[in-house]
């Protein structure tokens, strides 16, 4: 009789070793009804002529509240770096524009890669009469060609 209850008890811990692997594996982020889950098996499982002293159930209780505590602040951090990355990126773009826009009336001097030579490349220099801005970059126009801000190596006061 204490084999099979032996083996009863092995089966069950190996069903839970899987199931933590598969709950790790597949990114489960709801541990608080885990959590509840577990306090629902204690209850079920605890002997009525002893049952749990209120100490632990109180105890048990101020870690759920942790728990969500926790998840909350976690999600709220997740949402903050999100934001901050958003306007991150706005003021790259708005350092950008203002960047380009800089340059009108200004001397500059761009250095083009050159496609069948990549150690030889272009050098221009001219004014700048006009920027724009195509696919989220800056653009200056210099001697009636338009350049991306990316070529450009050098900015003179005229």
């Amino acid at each position: 009789m204490s084999a099979i209850t032996s083996q009863i008890t092995q089966m069950k811990n190996d069903t839970s070793l899987v199931q933590n692997q598969q709950a790790r594996t597949t990114g489960l982020k709801n541990n608080s009804n885990m959590f509840l889950t577990l306090m629902l098996k204690q209850l079920e499982h605890q002997d009525p002529t002893e049952p749990t002293d209120n100490t632990q159930w109180l105890s048990q209780l101020a870690q759920y509240s942790s728990l969500e505590q926790m998840t909350q602040m976690n999600n709220g951090l997740e949402n903050c770096a999100k934001y901050i990355s958003a306007m991150y990126d706005d003021m790259m773009l708005n350092s950008e524009i203002n960047q380009t826009l800089s340059m009108i009336g200004k001397d500059v001097t761009l250095q083009i890669p050159n496609e069948t030579d990549p150690k030889n490349p272009t050098t221009i220099t001219g004014n700048v009469t006009e920027a724009s801005f195509e696919d989220g970059t800056g653009k200056i126009k210099v001697n009636g060609e338009y350049y991306s801000i990316e070529n450009v190596i050098s900015i003179r006061e005229k």
